[in-house]
């Protein structure tokens, strides 16, 4: 072989291993691009505000979303902006920088918790349901309350509690949202109800707005059955009009602190709390639960009656009304013979 054919087929050989090297990054590449097969197990991702596409490529790769985060680095900046919504995506392993990047172009999923508040909670339970949930604290709740950044428009100045002032219902709290957004929520919706019910058009027999609510709080303490609330809201406004202590248990066991304890000792009505209505005469110093719209209406509307007393009569709640204390006696031996108390 003459040197020059020999010349001729070593420039061929150098020729052909950029070649080879350039077919074999571009079959590299389209594999990153579109993997073989089908994708793998779902996978959340979080996008942090503030990342670029480096940090995004080292993330997805980190959770075998992708292959290789140059890949993804080259297809973004070929392909796309490279501008993607902070938040999570739903992704799955092995899937591919296309697949990917269509996934993240979409923006991320909307995550959302519910949160269940029913009437009759105090709030230290809600502060616990509110902290419980994904990424919140209760002790973070209790600061939102504590900041004055949430509030009612039937809150008094001075009054630093949110008791009874927040509405309950069944909230979708969403991906991003904070305790006191949380918070405000419910306090905006409890004004929309009460404002529509009527409260804050006038007092109700003297009491201004607020004592309405703490007399909402009460019956929704102590009813049973719906049909007693506006009556239970009449003897409520009635001792208060005489001046009689309202001596309802449901203050005694907010006083003592611990909802789950339904029993009541002499002890406990000599109990030293504003909250001991056995005691103490007029109104507690704040509700003691989140009312529902029947109590809060009952309260604004309470049942024209004479009586001053009430006790449950059966096992269904229902309550026995009373004008005497006489009458309240028998009414009480009823129940116990009835085996209800």
């Amino acid at each position: 072989m003459s040197g020059r054919r020999r010349a001729v087929k070593v420039l061929l050989v150098l020729l052909a291993v950029p070649l080879v090297v350039v077919a074999g990054l571009v079959a590299w590449y389209r594999w990153q691009l579109d993997p073989p097969g089908r994708a793998g197990a779902p996978v959340r991702v979080r996008v942090e505000p503030g990342w670029g596409v480096r940090d995004i490529g080292t993330e997805l790769a980190r959770r075998d979303v992708i292959g290789s985060d140059l890949a993804f680095a080259v297809y973004v900046r070929t392909a796309g902006d490279g501008r993607f919504e902070a938040g999570t995506y739903e992704l799955r392993r092995k899937m591919g920088v296309r697949a990917a990047v269509r996934r993240l172009d979409a923006g991320p999923v909307r995550l959302y918790s519910d949160l269940l508040v029913p009437p009759g909670l105090r709030m230290s339970q809600v502060v616990r349901r509110i902290g419980d949930l994904p990424g919140f604290a209760p002790g973070a709740v209790t600061a939102a309350i504590r900041s004055g950044a949430v509030s009612s428009r039937f809150r008094p100045a001075g009054v630093s509690s949110l008791e009874g002032l927040l509405a309950p219902d069944t909230y979708r709290v969403g991906e991003g949202e904070r305790e006191a957004d949380v918070l405000r929520s419910m306090a905006a919706l409890f004004d929309e109800r009460a404002e529509a019910a009527g409260l804050g058009r006038g007092p109700v027999r003297g009491l201004n707005a607020y004592d309405v609510v703490k007399v909402a709080s009460l019956v929704e303490a102590e009813a049973g059955v719906d049909a007693d609330r506006a009556l239970i809201a009449g003897v409520i406004y009635n001792r208060l009009a005489r001046g009689m202590p309202l001596q309802i248990d449901a203050t005694l066991i907010y006083a003592r602190g611990d909802p789950r304890r339904r029993d009541l000792s002499d002890a406990d009505k000599a109990i030293d709390s504003p909250y001991n209505t056995y005691r103490v005469r007029g109104l507690p110093p704040t509700p003691i639960a989140l009312v529902s719209e029947a109590s809060l209406r009952a309260a604004l509307a309470p049942a024209a009656t004479d009586a001053l007393y009430y006790v449950v009569t059966d096992r269904s709640g229902r309550h026995a009304f009373a004008r005497t204390y006489e009458e309240h006696q028998r009414n009480i031996a009823d129940a116990v013979r009835r085996g209800v108390l």
